[in-house]
């Protein structure tokens, strides 16, 4: 809706980023997990400070880090930094050994009411793997089990991040096996 965008009541997030690192040996490849970084900002963390009343607390997101921003009964302000390392905005992560394997397809209907399947040109993730939190166990592996490829050859690998907004983030590369 244009008029949400204009009024400032739609975020458009700056790009996140991954890296990962394959690990071959022979035809088994596992991923390491190696970085990730995002940029967001909800605003001007300051304004926002100002304009808080006193004995109230708030989270804001700013220049890719989480801060609770607190405000005591005498308007003093203090600011704890809740994201210490780049894994603290990860909540889950995933690898398909063997992305590019299959194709996204749709059907498309004809005008006499036919249908026929069309490649959109891109290619369903399939998730082989994966880690993430949970409310109970906080903890996250960063390092793939091992995948056996059965062959030789050179395939893509697919990594997806989904961050702690529920953003996805997806790199692709490639492995000689």
């Amino acid at each position: 809706d244009k008029r949400a965008v204009e009024k400032d009541q739609v975020i458009f997030h700056d790009v996140a980023y991954v890296e990962a690192k394959p690990h071959a040996k022979g035809l088994t490849v596992s991923v390491s997990l190696t970085d990730f970084g995002v940029f967001y900002s909800q605003g001007d963390i300051d304004a926002m400070t100002a304009a808080m009343k006193n004995r109230s607390t708030r989270i804001q997101v700013d220049r890719g880090q989480v801060w609770k921003v607190a405000k005591d009964k005498d308007g003093i302000v203090t600011r704890d930094q809740l994201t210490r390392h780049w894994t603290d905005w990860i909540d889950y992560w995933a690898v398909d050994f063997n992305f590019e394997s299959k194709c996204e397809l749709v059907t498309i209907t004809d005008a006499q009411g036919g249908e026929r399947q069309a490649w959109t040109g891109g290619y369903i993730f399939e998730n082989e793997w994966q880690s993430f939190r949970t409310r109970r166990d906080r903890s996250l592996e960063l390092v793939s089990a091992e995948h056996d490829y059965g062959a030789n050859g050179r395939y893509k690998i697919a990594v997806k991040v989904i961050d702690i907004f529920g953003n996805d983030t997806t790199k692709v590369f490639e492995v000689n096996v």
